[in-house]
């Protein structure tokens, strides 16, 4: 009985974070404002993302002493701040927990922040994979 009660106060005082597993046109319609964003179609936005995070907003990837955050995978070197790099630039302002949760207006104003200083190569997924035949990733909205 101790034990389940220790567990109901944990998760009180730290609820998991929400996070959400898209489908292509869940995501399509959330992200419809990006649609010709820096002149990228929303398929290729919809593409890069599949290939770059699976569409899952929980999606957290080690890459060479540094990691990426949630649906666009945002780097904590440069985008975001978290507790391994503590000198980070941090240049969307941002802890990069924030990028985990399924409320996707955080991560889309630092996407954007991140094409217009970086270009949609910033995503290495986008160039072998989603820079053309686009017609599979359109979902009817």
């Amino acid at each position: 009985m101790m034990s389940f009660v220790s567990l109901l106060l944990i998760g009180i005082m730290f609820p998991a974070i929400r996070g959400k597993q898209f489908t292509k046109c869940e995501l399509s319609q959330v992200l419809k404002d990006m649609d010709g964003y820096g002149g990228i179609p929303l398929s290729e936005w919809i593409c890069t993302i599949f290939h770059t995070s699976g569409y899952d907003t929980q999606t957290i990837f080690n890459n060479n002493g540094n990691t990426e955050y949630g649906l666009f995978q945002i780097n904590n070197k440069f985008w975001c701040r978290d507790n391994q790099i503590l000198q980070s630039r941090n240049i969307c302002d941002i802890s990069c927990d924030k990028f985990l949760d399924d409320d996707l207006t955080d991560d889309i104003i630092c996407a954007k922040k991140i094409l217009d200083k970086e270009g949609i190569d910033y995503w290495l997924a986008h160039k072998p994979l989603c820079s053309e035949k686009l017609e599979q990733w359109h979902c009817e909205m």
